[in-house]
């Protein structure tokens, strides 16, 4: 049973006078002024401790081929977990067996040096995972290919964009064959075309190579279509296992669904041009609005920080089913912005969707170049109003749309 803790607040703070104001406090008996929130690894709860227990009692086993997939809402520890199975820090009780070599892709740039060159650093990975030159050197040109970073191979890694970094990262963590593949969300960094690449290579390495991978998305329609069973994680706890199916509809059932503000975690990597921070689903007025009443006009704000300038900076926003069919996609108009804080406004009044609950995805770019695709389950709900006798039967119309055409009837 893998459980791991953490101790919260400022730990060596470092100066004499932090040391002598704690002290003072804990002679009247007063809590810590430097330790923060409590004692769960739950984020809308204080605590009563100065630890927390990002994992607790997790327990479970993969075979050979298997495609896992781990799922939870941000903060449930799945990333936490991942850094254990890597090896990238230690578990604080419970111990974990493996059979076989594992190669992880956990955060932008880990396990390259950047003062590298792209071909050095897939020498180094290649030792680092016990292969010999001859070995890697025998994948190396299928791991250029693949990642599309020929031009630039013998380049620094330094200087690479986030997203070259990842596929280069991918490309290597693949190709050189380890027997464990470890996956974090990292992937949501490349844009659409580059992530259905790496999910087949990955469907590929699990069915024709009986290698075992474990995978962390947001992305439900990647974890369906890849995954073979699945775990779901809550506030650092087991909640559920068994087909991915039926994970992913408990995972959804737990889910706020009728949420209409959504709050962004800064994307870790420094080679980040802008990300998105915020979105809000409201009425015209600029109220939020949880649940939308058919035929009613809303609006989407998407707010975004600028680190640096960009040239034909585009924000776009995607709609989808809860199939992963995809309905529209509107885009901003391309326009150089230095950096900063901007807020774009998707407003629609023309187009009534049916009753139910739809996904939004955040496309920024840099001309047609992907700065991020955030796909994290954004859902915006449609709820049915009957109004006349006749709305009965027409809010019951199959498909996505509700808008009524002109329809005569002429005898003839």
């Amino acid at each position: 049973n893998i459980s791991k803790q953490y101790r919260l607040g400022q730990v060596g703070t470092g100066t004499l006078s932090h040391d002598l104001n704690r002290w003072w406090h804990q002679v009247r008996g007063k809590e810590n002024p430097y330790l923060k929130i409590g004692d769960t690894n739950d984020r809308s709860t204080k605590g009563e401790s100065d630890y927390v227990w990002a994992l607790q009692d997790i327990n479970f086993e993969v075979e050979r081929g298997e495609v896992l997939g781990i799922i939870g809402k941000n903060g449930a520890g799945k990333s936490t977990l991942l850094k254990i199975l890597s090896r990238v820090t230690a578990p604080t009780t419970g111990s974990i067996k493996f059979g076989g070599r594992v190669a992880s892709l956990l955060e932008v740039g880990t396990g390259f040096n950047g003062e590298m060159t792209g071909r050095e650093n897939i020498f180094l990975n290649g030792a680092i995972l016990g292969m010999t030159k001859k070995e890697i050197a025998s994948k190396i040109d299928e791991i250029i290919e693949f990642s599309g970073c020929e031009r630039y191979i013998d380049t620094p890694v330094k200087r690479y964009s986030s997203g070259m970094t990842v596929r280069l990262a991918f490309a290597v963590a693949a190709f050189l064959e380890p027997e464990i593949l470890i996956i974090d969300e990292v992937l949501a960094v490349g844009d659409a075309e580059f992530q259905k690449k790496a999910i087949g290579k990955m469907q590929d390495i699990s069915r024709q190579g009986g290698r075992t991978v474990l995978f962390v998305s947001h992305n439900m329609a990647a974890v369906q279509k890849l995954c073979t069973k699945c775990i779901l994680l809550q506030n650092g706890r087991f909640v559920t296992q068994g087909k991915t199916e039926e994970v992913i509809q408990s995972y959804l059932d737990q889910s706020n669904v009728n949420q209409a503000e959504y709050l962004f975690e800064k994307p870790k990597s420094a080679q980040i041009l802008a990300y998105t921070a915020k979105l809000r689903i409201e009425d015209l007025e600029g109220k939020l609005m949880p649940e939308i009443p058919v035929g009613k006009p809303w609006q989407v704000k998407i707010f975004v920080e600028l680190l640096e300038p960009i040239t034909n900076m585009v924000i776009g926003l995607g709609m989808q089913d809860m199939q992963d069919t995809a309905i529209r996609t509107a885009w901003s108009i391309a326009e150089n912005r230095d950096s900063g804080k901007y807020v774009a406004v998707f407003i629609e009044k023309n187009i009534d969707f049916n009753p139910g609950q739809y996904k939004l995805i955040i496309g920024l770019s840099k001309g047609l170049q992907s700065v991020q695709y955030l796909d994290e389950d954004i859902i915006m709900t449609f709820s049915e109003v009957i109004d006349t006798q006749a709305e009965s039967i027409i809010s019951n119309k199959s498909g996505l749309i509700n808008n009524q055409m002109e329809v005569k009837v002429i005898k003839n």
